[in-house]
């Protein structure tokens, strides 16, 4: 993948980020009683939101408090946190989803609040969830060029319009099962501030490079969720497909030199217990943080003599002996790859078995590995979902005989 889908920068960082809750909280449990009646007519369970979706609470703003008030409130902060002089910021982009007016834009609106100097440019910029994103990469585009010394992104948004409208709907006598499952997303919103100062990397010590970002489309699914101020209707089943499927696509293009694959820490956008665990699945990422003490658990029942290392396999090998007799290892769907292969055999282990739940991604390490000095002597499939393409497989590599006296 080439072009507009993959894009890096020189210089550009993260100075400062910040944020402002809305401070009315408002249940899940306030919903279920506000649909009870709902609930009931159709046969339905209370709690979906908190167990489908895992979302206990949200916030609202008060009455009368504006999105550009609050996107306002996080770039002061934003500001204060950065410690540089505002009349340096030369860029300022609001990518609120939400709107009080057509007219003005809220860039303006919040310029005027910061008391941001006339020659900052300042603009909307709306790309529904990604519009942040979006801004992250003009105002990187615009640092690195020299046209401007530091960006302001700001954004401001509330739920609890879309919200009341939407439980109000969903209360009547007329609103059916499909009513109730179109709009479950709207009731997963919130209502909060976000800002990020943006600066050169070169001159704020201690600021987060923005290294680059690769994205892809697919303007076949713009119908899936569409909404207003008033409401939201959303195809919850067909966003989880094609969202797993394009981030599938976009991951597989992902150049491995930049370490993405070894990130400490990933941010998955979509809000639902559901959704990441899914993605985690697909992307090959560790989603569950209790699996080491589950292991020790397992080892102390059984006796074996070991002892433990977290952290990220090809960037704590070292942490490891340097040498040792059996490699067991049981990476996610996306296998060893080149990377892996290397931290593994660093440490030339007489035989690795590998345990593999993607027969494809073995037949490529299988390779690396042979290239590496081991030889597949043994693969067994066990069929552990029954009645599906899913298949895990045990493979044995032994490392080739360095002479003939070994």
């Amino acid at each position: 993948m080439h072009g507009n889908a993959t894009y890096s920068h020189i210089d550009a960082a993260i100075v400062s980020v910040a944020a402002t809750e809305a401070p009315d909280v408002i249940t899940s449990a306030e919903f279920d009683e506000r649909l009870a009646g709902t609930y009931e007519r159709l046969g339905t369970q209370s709690g979906l939101l908190e167990s489908l979706a895992g979302i206990k609470e949200r916030r609202w703003w008060p009455e009368g408090f504006t999105f550009a008030e609050a996107a306002a409130s996080a770039g002061e902060k934003a500001l204060e946190a950065s410690g540089i002089d505002r009349s340096r910021v030369g860029l300022l982009i609001d990518t609120s989803v939400c709107r009080d007016q057509l007219e003005p834009s809220a860039a303006v609106t919040v310029h005027h609040i910061l008391d941001l100097p006339s020659s900052c440019l300042n603009f909307d910029l709306a790309n529904a969830c990604l519009g942040f994103m979006n801004a992250m990469q003009i105002a990187g585009m615009m640092i690195d060029s020299g046209q401007i010394d530091y960006a302001l992104i700001v954004d401001g948004e509330g739920s609890r319009r879309p919200q009341e409208a939407t439980l109000d709907r969903l209360a009547g006598d007329d609103a059916t099962i499909g009513d109730l499952f179109a709009e479950f997303a709207t009731l997963t919103l919130g209502s909060g501030a976000a800002a990020m100062v943006v600066g050169r990397h070169s001159e704020n010590p201690g600021s987060h490079r923005i290294v680059g970002g690769i994205s892809q489309a697919d303007t076949s699914h713009h119908q899936i969720c569409v909404g207003t101020l008033d409401q939201m209707r959303t195809d919850t089943k067909a966003l989880l497909d094609a969202g797993l499927h394009l981030a599938k696509q976009a991951w597989a293009d992902v150049d491995d030199n930049r370490g993405w694959r070894e990130a400490d820490r990933y941010i998955i956008h979509q809000v639902s217990q559901v959704h990441t665990s899914m993605m985690c699945e697909v992307l090959g990422i560790d989603s569950t943080p209790g699996a080491v003490e589950r292991a020790r658990t397992n080892l102390d029942r059984a006796g074996v003599n070991s002892y433990l290392v977290t952290g990220s396999f090809t960037k704590d090998i070292e942490r490891l002996d340097a040498y040792w007799d059996v490699a067991i290892v049981d990476p996610p769907r996306k296998g060893l790859g080149e990377r892996g292969v290397d931290a593994v055999t660093s440490a030339a282990p007489r035989r690795i078995v590998y345990v593999a739940c993607d027969p494809a991604s073995l037949a490529r390490d299988s390779r690396i590995l042979g290239a590496a000095g081991y030889d597949l002597v043994e693969a067994t499939p066990i069929d552990m979902f029954p009645q599906t393409y899913h298949v895990e497989i045990v493979a044995t590599f032994d490392r080739k005989p360095l002479s003939d006296e070994e």
